[in-house]
This record gives C-alpha cells, structure tokens and sequence, in this order.
C-alpha cells in the first residue's frame, strides 16, 4: 500500500501537479504538458478558477453553445447551454424550430418557496413537545430577525415556520419546518444560517422550558432541502393536430396519439420514466451549468418530485383534446441569478447576459423550456425514426476523432455515411478500405 500524503492541501499547485506526475504517471512529461496546457494564460482568471474549489490541478472544460429561436411567451430567446453531447444542443434547437410557427413555448410560474428544517428529537409525549413550540415560537422568529431584515427589503425572508410531527415515520423524530422567499437570490446560505440560528435559540429555550418529562428535546441538525415541490413553474406547447403536419412519414394525427402513448407509458412504467425523464434533463442541466447553478441541486429535487406519489413516473404531460394536442410539465426548480457562481464565472456572467439578465423567476422559466424541448425532440425521434440514427450522427465527429482519422478521410467518410447510421465497426472498416485503396 503506498503512503498517504500528508499535508497535501498546503502544497501549491505546482507541487500537487508534481506529486500527481510522480506518483500516478512515472514522471511523464505528456501527463504533466496535458496538466498545464488546460491553465489559463490569464493568471487572474486562473486564479479565479482556482478559487471554485479545493486541491485544483487544472480545469476541466465543457462545450459552451446556443440553442436559438426559441419563442417563450412571444419573446424570442436564444438559449446558452454547457454540454458535452452534441445531440442535446441540436435537438433543443430542432424542438425550437418545430414550435416557432405553432405558438411557441407558454410558461407560468406557480410557487417561488424554498424550505428547510431543524430536525429534532425528543421522546417524551407529543403534547409537550406541542406545548413547548408554543413557548417558543415567538422568541425563535424574533431570534432570526437581523438575519433576515436584508432578504426581507428585497421582498423576501423567512415566511412561517411549523413544527411536524413524524414520530410515525421515525420514534421520537420531529422537526421544525421553515420555509422561505429567496426572490433572485439561490438562498442556500440564507436558509441554512437561519436555520442554524433557529436551532440554536430552540436548545435555549428547551432549557427554560419545564414542561418535559423526558430528557429537553435534541436538535440533531439544521439544514435546507433540495426538494422544492413548492418552487414550481409550468411549461407548455400546444396546437391543433391538422398543424402539426406530417413528420417522417407519419400524419399529424398519428404522431400525436403515438406520442401521447409514449409519455403514458413512461407515466406508468419506471424502467421507460428513468430514460424519460434523463432526457429532460439533458436540457435542464445544460442551462443550469451554463448560468452558474447547482445542477446536482436541481438533479435531487426533480427527481424526488418525478416520484412524490411513490412511484417514479414521467415529469410530462401529453393529451389530445378536441383536435388540440398539448405537451406540458410541472418542474420544480429553485435557481438563482444573484450569488454563486452566477456572479463569479466569466462564462455564466456572459449566459445570464444573453438571457437578458433575467429574474429567477425568469431562468426558471428559460430552464423549464430547455427541458421540454429537449424530451419533446427525444420523443419526436423515438416514435417516427427512431433515436439512434440522429443520435449517431451527431456523434460521428467524435468517432471518427477516435478511430484515428485525418482531415481528409474524415471528410470522405462524412460524406460516405450521410445516408448511413454510422457505427464504429462500420467506421474502421471504411477507413481501412479507403487507406488500402
């Protein structure tokens, strides 16, 4: 077993390069150059960079792209994504196109509210616990009030706090609920510094308190949640079948009723709802990343939504109703736009600005679009040509980059497969045959 390093934290980048280079590489010239080549040439926005994390080497870079002409309730909005799959971009911006002439995107938003809790335990009867939070519920507020006079100017703050029983869940288990307003701002360390405190005053006054038989209650810890079921914005297509046309062969009254089969299907089987909802996804977080949020964040509470009825299912919703087909979903997510990385990063900086610089309530509904545009071109594929062939192609760039193709066989063997799904298998064997020739 090789020795721990100790004190790597203290070393400087250089010497945690170094050490990497000489323990995990022999000293390889090539993983050191592969290293440093990814540094910025400007020292200050390397420096900034640094400063995102902890024990940073380099910088690991994803594609930064736009997804254009998305109509979002009859504004134009182009839409900046950080994604690797290449597919993602193009099949928002194809869904982008589809909606153009046929109403574009409409979106609302319903709730804006955050929570998080004290949890709590205590196993003496509920009734004192009940009688204690009465004690001390007028002094728990005021205790927060200097915390919470600047989100307030901003028409924010805390809204209500409760407490919850769950000892049916868990013996002994209860917890104090608190939700908040945090407008424009992410407002994790809002809550959390609120919640902190709240726990604090809460021990304090459990020892003025009399009225237990049991030990005072304990407070095991204070946190925000990532489950937002109350921070959700809604988002929706629709148009008359007759407008839709015909799409690969397939009549407007077709497609509609296949595709409303395939979201039923993911409504109901969880093996198809994974993949479904993955997709939606693929949009979702590509923004999120792009605007300088927390998509693993976002990730967790979307997908403890898509299962709040205790079964993972589909996040959307398709019907026909009158000749009228209508594809929407209910998504649930707290963004911000103000703090973070929103403020930091150069490149979220640049995709709020292309945004307009819009309000949270805004990038929520920006975000939302993005991701059912992207399960709308998914499924579009899925029930007329079927995925793999679109999605192969865009992948053909990388493919040929990993079969060792140069300039000029890449582009014979663009134009060899236009009409072709391209494979690796089918790839090297052309290459070969184009070399021998």
């Amino acid at each position: 077993m090789d020795a721990p390093v100790i004190g790597f934290s203290k070393l400087s980048k250089k010497e945690k390069v170094n050490w990497l280079v000489d323990t995990y590489f022999n000293s390889d010239a090539a993983a050191q150059n592969l290293i440093t080549r990814y540094w910025n040439e400007d020292a200050k926005l390397q420096e900034l960079h640094d400063g995102f994390s902890e024990n940073t080497i380099t910088n690991y870079y994803l594609p930064f792209g736009l997804a254009p002409n998305f109509l979002i309730d009859d504004h134009l909005v182009t839409i900046p994504m950080a994604i690797e799959e290449s597919s993602v971009v193009a099949a928002a911006s194809k869904a982008a196109k589809f909606w153009l002439t046929r109403g574009g995107f409409k979106t609302s938003i319903k709730s804006t509210i955050k929570s998080g809790q004290v949890h709590i335990m205590y196993h003496g009867a509920s009734s004192e616990m009940e009688a204690f939070y009465a004690f001390a519920k007028a002094y728990l507020l005021q205790s927060i009030e200097s915390i919470n006079a600047s989100m307030k100017k901003r028409g924010g703050g805390l809204l209500d706090i409760e407490l919850v029983n769950k000892t049916s869940a868990l013996d002994g288990y209860y917890q104090l609920h608190a939700t908040f307003e945090t407008k424009d701002a992410m407002g994790a360390n809002f809550i959390n510094t609120t919640l902190e405190q709240l726990a604090s005053s809460l021990r304090e006054k459990a020892s003025q308190f009399d009225g237990f038989s049991s030990d005072a209650p304990e407070v095991i810890m204070s946190i925000l949640s990532n489950y937002v079921p109350q921070c959700l914005v809604n988002v929706s297509v629709s148009c008359k079948i007759d407008e839709i046309g015909t799409i690969n062969g397939v009549s407007g009254a077709n497609f509609a009723r296949k595709f409303t089969r395939a979201v039923d299907i993911a409504t109901v089987e969880p093996y198809r709802a994974v993949t479904h909802n993955k997709g939606i996804m693929n949009g979702i977080d590509a923004v999120v990343i792009a605007t300088g949020n927390d998509f693993r964040a976002v990730e967790a509470g979307v997908h403890a939504y898509a299962a709040r009825d205790g079964q993972y299912r589909s996040l959307t919703r398709a019907r026909v109703e009158n000749d009228i087909f209508t594809f929407e979903a209910d998504f649930p997510l707290a963004l911000g736009t103000v703090g973070g990385l929103t403020s930091l990063h150069p490149l979220s900086k640049l995709a709020m600005q292309i945004l307009g610089n819009p309000s949270a309530q805004d990038l929520m509904k920006v975000t939302a679009v993005a991701g059912l545009a992207q399960n709308f071109a998914a499924l579009h594929s899925l029930v007329t040509t079927g995925i793999q062939a679109g999605h192969m192609k865009m992948h053909l760039v990388n493919m040929l980059e990993q079969i060792g193709a140069n300039d000029t066989e890449k582009a014979q063997l663009k134009k060899a497969f236009t009409d072709k799904t391209p494979s690796f298998s089918g790839l090297r064997e052309a290459l070969e045959l184009m070399r021998d020739k």
